[in-house]
């Protein structure tokens, strides 16, 4: 079956944190013969800052940051049998949701897809004239990449005909296991973005257990913490590419995951590099969020903090061989239940499942 994408990015991870989430679902989808089109608009110097060139099993359109080349990128979706809108483009979104939808050929199976569930719903809660909840009456279902239960209501309590999560998960092909390397050596790791609604819980989770442990190293990577204060043992290092990500996750004693404000309260939202740096081997640190044991078992595959203080008393007593072992126990546990091609054949199934009309049955 022909799908056209239209997301952010595909071919770069610079200021977009979907890229490895939609790498691994859709090579995972390919695989199941879908002939799949990505569309990503030319923007936030993503392109300049590639991590990949178009895969071979998935053609990429880039169009440039302009109305007229989004109206024509998404005069393309007539040509699929499944059309999918994400969320956070970052390029005229509401717009292109229309223009995608409009061009959609009847029959078409059509779908949005919410990277960022919990915050999308806040939006709209805040906006009862917002233009997505004018189009859910017309999409066949909304697919989240994690929220759980809360996100399912919520989307269907303001018309979605459906809402069915996809949770992140691991392409071991693309992370696993690797070599240390020096450039990472560190007690604990952090890798994330600068965003509003995440720097608060960086402060508590990472650099005020830093500032606290100052015969420890620590590790900041992502973009936009040049200008933030920090403690003489944090070493920032700026964006990571996605091809140092492995090196990253198993170089340093413990790497910590971080969730946003929004999804921390929702649970039910594993970020992508839980499963990246698990795949990896890594002994992940987390917030505590409610779900994690759907993923990995508190204690054993993974270690929970409730605020800073703890991450400060497992930092404390944690050894290497304890690191590592939980380490090969999270990757273990990942390998057997949370791969790409886990969820594309609960996605395989859930498309053909549905009452797709005319040639978008073929």
């Amino acid at each position: 079956m022909r799908l056209a994408f239209y997301g952010s990015s595909l071919l770069s991870a610079y200021w977009n944190g979907a890229a490895t989430y939609y790498r691994g679902m859709l090579r995972a989808l390919a695989a199941k013969g879908y002939d799949i089109t990505f569309y990503e608009p030319d923007v936030y110097g993503r392109q300049e800052h590639r991590d990949i060139e178009p895969p071979p099993w998935c053609k990429v359109v880039v169009y440039d940051g302009t109305v007229a080349a989004l109206k024509a990128a998404a005069a393309q979706a007539a040509l699929a049998q499944i059309v999918v809108k994400a969320s956070g483009v970052g390029f005229e979104d509401d717009l292109l949701l229309q223009e995608v939808m409009k061009a959609a050929r009847p029959g078409a199976l059509r779908i949005f897809w919410d990277v960022d569930a919990p915050a999308t719903l806040a939006e709209l809660k805040a906006s009862p004239l917002h233009p997505l909840r004018r189009a859910l009456a017309d999409l066949d279902m909304v697919l989240t990449y994690g929220g759980g239960e809360p996100v399912v209501a919520a989307y269907r309590a303001i018309g979605a005909a459906d809402c069915v999560p996809i949770y992140n998960a691991l392409d071991p092909q693309t992370h696993h296991p690797v070599a240390a390397d020096g450039r990472f050596t560190a007690d604990l790791a952090f890798l994330g973005n600068r965003l509003p609604d995440r720097e608060a819980r960086v402060e508590e989770f990472f650099l005020r257990p830093a500032a606290t442990l100052p015969g420890l190293k620590f590790l900041l990577g992502g973009a936009g913490w040049q200008d933030k204060t920090m403690t003489a043992n944090v070493d920032y290092i700026g964006h990571v590419s996605t091809r140092d990500h492995n090196a990253f996750n198993v170089t340093p004693k413990a790497i910590l995951n971080i969730s946003r404000s929004s999804m921390a309260s929702n649970g039910f939202s594993p970020a992508t590099r839980v499963f990246e740096a698990a795949g990896a081997g890594a002994c992940l640190i987390t917030d505590e969020w409610q779900g994690i044991d759907l993923f990995l078992k508190p204690g054993e595959e993974i270690l929970v903090a409730r605020d800073g203080g703890d991450v400060r008393d497992i930092l404390a007593s944690l050894t290497s061989e304890e690191a590592a072992r939980i380490g090969r126990q999270a990757r273990a546990r990942i390998i057997k239940e949370h791969t790409y091609q886990h969820r594309a054949i609960e996605l395989d199934r859930l498309i053909r499942s549905r009452s797709i009309k005319g040639e978008a049955a073929e």
